[in-house]
């Protein structure tokens, strides 16, 4: 599945900064930015669940906002771009 996830931390104190950090590094293990807070992906339903549930587990729900949006076209058929992109092929395998 092909899914958006974007987010908003709180960075006012130190943990929502030690919060913002680590929620960017899950979302850059599983996909690729394309702009600060906002990571395309594209996961099995398995890898789905594992991300989701890391990401939940390192919000604080009452000062965060994550947003998951899955994409049932796929990128190809739903966005459009214009001026600087670069995007990686998700299909095969992510180093980082």
């Amino acid at each position: 599945m092909w899914i958006l996830a974007t987010y908003d931390i709180n960075t006012e104190t130190a943990k929502g900064r030690r919060r913002l950090k680590k929620v960017a590094k899950i979302c850059e293990g599983f996909g690729q930015r394309v702009q600060k807070s906002v990571f395309e992906c594209t996961l099995s339903p398995t890898q789905y669940e594992q991300f989701k549930h890391r990401l939940v587990s390192n919000i604080d729900e009452s000062e965060d906002s994550l947003r998951i949006y899955k994409l049932t076209q796929g990128r190809p058929n739903t966005v459009e771009e214009f001026g600087v992109n670069e995007v990686r092929d998700l299909s095969g395998p992510i180093i980082v």
